[in-house]
C-alpha cells in the first residue's frame, strides 16, 4: 500500500502551500493529507476552512456541492456548510484552526493534532512560512520609519522559533519552510536571521534521535532535485521556472530526516514549463473597465474621462522618438469614442472553458463551475486613470514598464519626491507577454503596482486575475471583504508551484534507498 503522510501546515494563510500538497495525485492516490492548518487572521482562516470543507466533501462524494457552485456564482448567499455536509464540516473545523502561533492554545491544538496524525498516517510532513514582514526588505524599510521600532523586540523575528518547536516535537519525515529573499540579509543584533535559523535547524536531533539534512530545490535540464546548498542563494526558488506566470522569488528550505535522506539522492521530477505569461493566464477573462472614485461612476463618464486622457497623450506624444506612442493613443481615442461600453464586473466563463490541454490552464479552469468569481474592478481616482492609460500603452509599445521620468509632466502626481527616484516604480504595468512581477499584499492598497496590460481596460487587476497569477484554481473562493481577499492572495504560496514541490518531496521519500543497492 502506498505511503501516506499527514501534513501540519503552520502560518497557513488562505492555504496555497497546503493546496499544492493535498492536491498531488500519484497513481490515483493522494499521498498527502492535511491534519491541521493554523492561521490567525480571521478572513484567511475562513477561506482555509471552506477549502478544507470542499476538499473533504469532494473526497467523499466526487464533486463540489451544488450549494457551493451557486454561492461561488453569486446566485445564493453563503449557506450553512454544516447543513450541506455535516461530516465534512466537522472535519474542516478540526483541521483549520484560527489560532496565533506561540500561544498556549495553539501549542495545545498542534500537540493534540500530532498525536492523531501519528496514529493515522505512516509519517508526517511540516510545511509553512513564518510571517515575512520582519524579514522583507520593504517591511524593514517601513519599520525603520517608526521612531520607537526596536528590531530585537519585534516578535515576528522570532516566530520561526515556534516553527522549530513544532518541528522538534513532530519529527516529520520532511519539512518545507518558505520565506522572502530578504531573510537572507535580515539581521537582529548584528546577526543574520538566516544564520540563526540554520543553526536552530542543524541543532535538531543532536544527542537524541535523527537530525535533518537541509536541501535546496535546484533546477537543471527541466528537472528539479534536492541538493545540498553551496551558498545561501541556492535556497531561492524562482516560480517562473516552474511554469508559474509570475517572477516570484522566495527562499524555500527543505529538510529530510536523516534516516530517509539516502532516498533523496537522485530523486527528481520534471517541472512544468515553459515560462507562462500574463496574457496566457488572464487574457481570456472578460474585459472590464475600472471604476471612478470621488466622481460620477458611469460607463459613459469613464469612457469620456479615458478618451480625454488618450486625446491629450496623443498630442503630447507627437514628439516621441518614433511616433508609435502618439499613434497608439490616437487609435485608442477612436476606439473609445465608438466602442461598446464595458462593465465593472463579469462572471461569464471564458470561451472553451475547461477544455485546454495546457498544464497550467487545466489546473486553473475547473469544470463544473457556472461562473467566474471575484472578477470585479475597484475604483480609481480620475487622475490615476491617465497614469494607468499611459503606463499600459507605454508597456505595450516599449516592452517595459515606464519609470517616473518617462511620464509626461502633466501626469505627475502631487509628490515632492516624484522625480527624485524614490517613486520610480510608483506606477507599474504588468507586461502581457512576460510573467507578472511578484504579486504581494500591497495589491490591496491601491493597485498602482499591478496595472492591467490592456490600455482599453485602464485599471488594476481584479482579485481573480491576481489569484490566477498566483495559480489559485478558479474554484478557490476567498472570503472576507475585497481588501482582505487581495491580502490573502498576495501573501500566499502559488499552489501550482507547491504541488511540484510536493511531488519532489514525495519522490524523495518513496524512492528506494540508493545506498542499499
Amino acid at each position: 500500500m502506498p505511503a501516506t503522510f499527514g501534513i501540519v501546515d503552520l502560518f497557513a494563510g488562505p492555504g496555497g502551500l497546503g493546496e499544492g500538497f493535498a492536491s498531488l495525485d500519484v497513481g490515483g492516490q493522494h499521498p498527502f493529507h492535511i491534519g491541521i492548518s493554523v492561521e490567525k487572521e480571521v478572513s484567511a482562516h475562513r477561506t482555509l476552512r471552506l477549502r478544507a470543507f470542499l476538499r473533504d466533501h469532494v473526497s467523499r462524494h466526487g464533486a463540489l456541492p451544488e450549494s457551493f457552485v451557486k454561492f461561488h456564482a453569486g446566485v445564493t448567499d453563503e449557506p450553512d456548510w454544516s447543513e450541506v455536509d455535516a461530516a465534512a464540516w466537522t472535519e474542516a473545523t478540526t483541521e483549520a484552526c484560527c489560532l496565533e502561533l506561540g500561544s498556549n492554545a495553539a501549542a495545545t491544538a498542534i500537540d493534540e493534532a500530532i498525536g492523531r496524525l501519528r496514529q493515522r498516517f505512516d509519517d508526517t510532513i511540516l510545511i509553512g512560512g513564518p510571517p515575512c514582514q520582519a524579514y522583507s526588505l520593504v517591511g524593514r524599510a517601513r519599520s525603520r520609519g517608526k521612531a520607537d521600532y526596536v528590531p530585537e523586540e519585534d516578535h515576528r523575528h522570532y516566530l520561526f522559533r515556534e516553527y522549530i518547536r513544532v518541528l522538534d516535537r513532530l519529527r516529520p519525515a520532511a519539512f518545507v519552510m518558505e520565506n522572502v529573499k530578504g531573510m537572507l540579509s535580515s539581521t537582529v543584533e548584528s546577526r543574520l536571521v538566516f544564520e540563526m535559523l540554520m543553526e536552530d535547524l542543524a541543532s535538531l536531533g543532536t544527542g537524541h534521535g535523527h537530525h535533518y539534512e537541509l536541501r535546496a530545490i535546484l533546477l537543471a535540464d527541466g528537472k528539479a532535485t534536492l541538493q545540498e546548498a553551496a551558498q545561501p542563494s541556492d535556497f531561492i526558488v524562482r516560480a517562473e521556472q516552474f511554469g508559474v506566470p509570475q517572477r516570484r522569488h522566495r527562499v524555500i528550505i527543505v529538510g529530510i530526516r536523516s534516516d530517509l535522506a539516502a532516498r533523496a539522492v537522485g530523486a527528481s521530477i520534471s517541472v512544468s514549463g515553459p515560462t507562462r505569461t500574463v496574457d496566457e493566464t488572464i487574457g481570456n477573462m472578460p474585459p472590464l473597465r475600472s471604476g471612478i472614485s470621488r466622481a460620477s461612476d458611469t460607463a459613459e463618464a469613464w469612457k469620456k474621462e479615458v478618451a480625454g486622457f488618450a486625446k491629450l497623450l496623443a498630442k503630447i506624444s507627437k514628439g516621441d522618438e518614433d511616433g508609435t506612442l502618439a499613434s497608439e493613443f490616437r487609435e485608442l481615442t477612436e476606439v473609445l469614442k465608438h466602442g461598446a461600453e464595458t462593465r465593472r464586473s463579469s462572471s461569464m466563463l471564458p470561451a472553451a472553458y475547461g477544455t485546454s490541454n495546457d498544464d497550467l490552464m487545466r489546473w486553473l479552469e475547473r469544470p463544473g463551475l457556472h461562473a467566474l468569481a471575484q472578477h470585479e474592478t475597484r475604483g480609481h481616482m480620475a487622475t490615476d486613470l491617465g497614469r494607468y492609460l499611459f503606463a499600459a500603452v507605454f508597456g505595450k509599445v516599449r516592452g517595459y514598464s515606464p519609470k517616473a521620468a518617462d511620464f509626461p509632466l502633466v501626469l505627475s502626481p502631487d509628490h515632492r519626491n516624484w522625480h527624485s527616484g524614490v517613486f520610480n516604480d510608483r506606477f507599474r504595468v504588468q507586461l502581457a507577454h512576460e510573467p507578472s512581477t511578484t504579486v504581494t499584499s500591497h495589491i490591496s492598497k491601491d493597485g498602482h503596482y499591478f496595472i492591467h496590460p490592456d490600455p482599453l481596460q485602464c485599471r488594476s487587476l481584479t482579485v481573480r486575475e491576481a489569484a490566477r497569477l498566483q495559480t489559485f484554481p478558479d474554484d478557490y473562493l476567498f472570503l472576507g471583504n475585497r481588501t482582505q481577499q487581495y491580502v490573502q492572495v498576495g501573501n500566499a504560496v502559488p499552489p501550482f508551484l507547491a504541488r511540484q514541490i510536493a511531488a519532489l518531496i514525495h519522490a524523495s521519500l518513496t524512492k528506494p534507498d540508493t545506498l542499499k543497492h
